[in-house]
């Protein structure tokens, strides 16, 4: 990677007889968007990422390189080491068994050690990311059913929510409109409850609960992010708004769009601040997603287009 890209700058200034590290952002980062299994296995494929989280990155001024399913753990590993950030995506594979579990897994343990000892790396789950991140973060199955497959609500935000890395620098209307207008879709069979949540020491000691909702019975998390590390997640799907038609629910407002954005954009400014990089110009071509070609899947997916692999 060439210097000027500023992906691994330090200088030094000069502060009387003292000399102060700083850390130069990093303006081309590049993210990894976890693949996961398809539900059907195809001849020509067995896994895919949705192109709306490509959209969404790239929207917000990040590269995607896609992480994909049954690599080896060095594999995994050389990747961490090459990226910015790794984004988590939903679906509907398993939280445990899955290809998509195990590299969660990695990737997550990685981002631990590497974020405890000064390394920088962020991570944003999605959905089946949010919830693999509280499977993750605490060893067990902590879900519950709710009424919530395919609506969209106003966020109700916590006191914790107004000194939060992800939100204190959004625009006010923005976070007005969100708390207001039904703005967030929900697409999900499972949620993690507030009781849940109070419950486990693991994910009150590890989360912030940012936001929650209510399906009409009980009271869930629907944005949380960590205490100490990077680590976000969102029960509701951000980068629908923009990029995906086919459920009549899915907000398109103008307030709705430029939520999406502020969410992509607070993420892939937490990537900037990686100094992750490939160790070859050549490498890091070969791993972007602009190798392979998005395909129009709407008769056949909820995905307006998919990348398979």
């Amino acid at each position: 990677m060439q210097s000027f890209t500023l992906l691994s700058l330090f200088v030094f200034v000069n502060s009387g007889s003292s000399a102060v590290l700083r850390r130069e952002r990093n303006d081309a980062p590049i993210i990894g968007v976890l693949a996961q299994e398809l539900p059907k296995p195809q001849a020509f494929a067995t896994s895919y990422v949705a192109a709306s989280y490509v959209k969404f990155l790239e929207s917000a001024g990040a590269r995607v390189v896609p992480v994909k399913v049954n690599q080896s753990h060095q594999e995994y590993e050389r990747l961490f080491n090459s990226i910015n950030g790794v984004l988590l995506p939903g679906g509907g594979v398993n939280l445990t068994t899955s290809g998509y579990g195990e590299a969660a897994r990695v990737f997550y343990s990685l981002a631990l050690k590497a974020n405890s000892e000064g390394d920088y790396f962020p991570v944003w789950g999605t959905c089946l990311g949010f919830q693999e991140l509280t499977y993750l973060t605490s060893g067990k199955f902590l879900l519950s059913p709710t009424n919530t497959t395919g609506i969209a609500l106003p966020l109700v935000f916590t006191k914790d929510s107004r000194n939060s890395k992800l939100f204190r620098n959004f625009p006010a209307d923005i976070l007005e409109a969100l708390a207001s207008e039904p703005l967030t879709e929900n697409l999900h069979q499972w949620s993690l409850t507030m009781k849940s949540y109070n419950k486990s020491e693991e994910l009150r000691m590890f989360y912030k609960v940012l936001t929650t909702n209510f399906d009409g019975k009980v009271e869930f998390v629907s944005t949380m992010e960590a205490y100490k590390f990077p680590f976000y997640g969102t029960q509701w799907h951000p980068e629908k708004n923009p990029f995906e038609w086919i459920r009549s629910e899915i907000p398109h407002s103008p307030n709705a769009v430029k939520a999406t954005f502020f969410m992509a954009d607070f993420f892939v400014n937490e990537a900037r601040k990686s100094s992750h990089q490939f160790p070859s110009k050549e490498e890091e071509s070969e791993a972007l997603i602009y190798q392979y070609n998005a395909t129009y899947t709407e008769k056949t997916s909820p995905f307006e287009q998919m990348y398979l692999f």
